[in-house]
């Protein structure tokens, strides 16, 4: 406290001992200069050192990021080249059950046309059977035509004989 300021307090009726007390609580209570000084530099020692540490964490916290991420795009391309492999290979036993696929398809086709090969032989014989079976009908037929045909003139001419 200034003097000033104790010679003021004395002309409004503070005692000497009041003007003591008050000055010795104002002196603990005010801060000088140097002890806003000395505290400033603490704090900001204190920022300082929080903010190393901080941006130590986050250069720790950014490499296992960045650990992580490149375990993961490992992992991403062990998964890829894993599902392309799984595909060639389900490919390549669709390329084969395929080509299995036509050839017995193509065996099927084989059997088929050797079975209607054999069925046409078959008909064409049985026809060749038809037709000699028609042919001889049609001279049994004939035959019979012409005997009842003989018969019948054979009857009349006998008829005609015999006068009736």
């Amino acid at each position: 406290m200034s003097a000033s300021a104790v010679l003021k307090l004395q002309k409004v009726g503070f005692t000497i001992e009041q003007v003591e007390a008050l000055a010795d609580f104002m002196d603990t209570q005010a801060a000088s200069k140097a002890d806003l000084l000395k505290e400033t530099s603490a704090i900001q020692a204190g920022a300082a050192e929080n903010k190393a540490e901080l941006k130590a964490e986050m250069a720790e916290t950014k490499a296992e990021l960045k650990a992580d991420m490149a375990g993961l795009k490992a992992e991403i391309a062990e998964a890829k080249a894993e599902l392309k492999a799984d595909m060639a290979e389900t490919k390549a036993e669709l390329k084969a059950d395929m080509a299995g696929l036509k050839a017995e398809m193509a065996e099927t086709k084989a059997e088929l046309k050797a079975d209607m090969a054999e069925t046409k032989a078959e008909l064409k014989a049985d026809m060749v059977g038809l037709r000699a079976d028609i042919e001889l009908a049609r001279r049994d037929l004939k035959i019979w035509a012409c005997g009842l045909a003989g018969v019948v003139i054979a009857s009349l001419s006998l008829i005609k004989f015999f006068g009736h």
